[in-house]
């Protein structure tokens, strides 16, 4: 069957691919003959534990994670991990952050509540247009860890070689490129990503943490449902987890692993960005806002001249088919996010809708 779908460039929550909306579709008022839908299932049957188990081993697969990183299944989402980086991983009191844009920033202040934060490096200076320089970091020799947000969603960069830490640990914010390209799980102490923008539906993160980064002596101020080693300790099952989220992620992962993984993935991804930032390069009206060799393959940020063009743009943009142009509150302009499940074909009806305006706009 075909549905009349908008092609979706929301950052999230954002395009799931269409056959496995189709799959969940077809499972939803009886899941492989159980009798009921995931939604409505106890966490503790063997029915959901199997679900579970799968998307774990999928995940493991997919990514190469090492035998020595548990996976986490977490409710919450990112504003959660914000607080839990530094609740779990701050022993001694200190963590060098690098400042890269909105999200990183929202990191910063949460850890500031729990330990000092030391901005290791920063791209203020130019309105984080760009990823600064992170060889050769300053870095105390007491700090616990060293935190990335390796691509900014608002802000349209990304990091293609990762920070010298100088033997600390790396923590990275995943959320808006996870799954979008390989990844050497060694390289990080621990990764975490909000799964709506990649991977799943809202309400949850993954957190990817090497086993030996789990305390069982954190503060008393912490949360039980706050610290790694209760959701490590229990296969994330501490609790009622976000069932739902786990379920459609694991088909997400059965989906990627599918369809060549994550190199034929990385391909994809930057044949699709190729085409937009090939056609703002060559735009006399529109005009991409991040350096070049820091730009984001998920998230496209870009201007015309003028705040009320913008918005005109985006309005047009709308009425010809088009949803979630319009760039966040917080810098405005319009933005494209790109991910996994948006299809080469919607970035090329994109550009084409564009190069229309721009030729009835002189």
């Amino acid at each position: 069957m075909k549905y009349n779908r908008t092609y979706n460039f929301s950052a999230g929550p954002a395009m799931m691919p269409e056959p496995v909306l189709e799959e969940i579709a077809a499972e939803m008022l009886n899941y492989r003959g159980s009798g009921m839908c995931v939604m409505e299932m106890s966490h503790r049957s063997k029915v959901f534990q199997q679900i579970r188990d799968e998307a774990e081993a999928d995940l493991r697969k997919l990514m190469g994670i090492p035998d020595n990183y548990k996976v986490l299944f977490i409710q919450g989402g990112g504003t959660v991990q914000f607080a839990m980086v530094a609740m779990n991983l701050m022993k001694n009191g200190l963590a060098c952050y690098v400042e890269t844009g909105a999200w990183s920033k929202k990191a910063i202040a949460e850890a500031k509540k729990y330990g000092e934060v030391k901005i290791a490096a920063s791209s203020a200076d130019k309105n984080f247009s760009y990823i600064p320089d992170c060889s050769d970091l300053d870095i105390p020799e007491n700090a616990d860890y060293v935190y990335i947000c390796e691509n900014e969603t608002i802000n349209g960069t990304t990091y293609f070689t990762l920070p010298n830490t100088k033997g600390k640990v790396l923590v990275s914010d995943q959320s808006s490129m996870f799954l979008s390209r390989p990844c050497d799980v060694s390289k990080y102490g621990l990764i975490w990503a909000g799964v709506q923008k990649n991977v799943g539906p809202a309400g949850m993160a993954v957190v990817i943490i090497r086993e030996d980064l789990i305390r069982d002596d954190l503060p008393k101020f912490v949360p039980t449902y706050m610290s790694y080693k209760t959701h490590a300790d229990n296969d994330s099952l501490y609790n009622t987890p976000n069932c739902w989220a786990i379920y459609c992620c694991g088909k997400v992962f059965k989906y990627l692993l599918a369809n060549g993984g994550l190199e034929a993935m990385n391909a994809r991804n930057e044949e699709k960005a190729k085409i937009l930032y090939d056609f703002l390069d060559g735009s006399r009206l529109f005009t991409g806002a991040v350096a070049k060799e820091d730009r984001s393959l998920m998230n496209v940020p870009f201007v015309t001249p003028s705040k009320e063009q913008d918005a005109d743009v985006v309005a047009a943009s709308k009425a010809a088919g088009f949803d979630n142009l319009k760039g966040h509150k917080s810098v405005g302009g319009l933005r494209a996010s790109i991910y996994n499940a948006m299809p080469k074909e919607g970035v090329e009806a994109l550009v084409d809708f564009l190069r229309k305006y721009e030729a009835e706009h002189p």
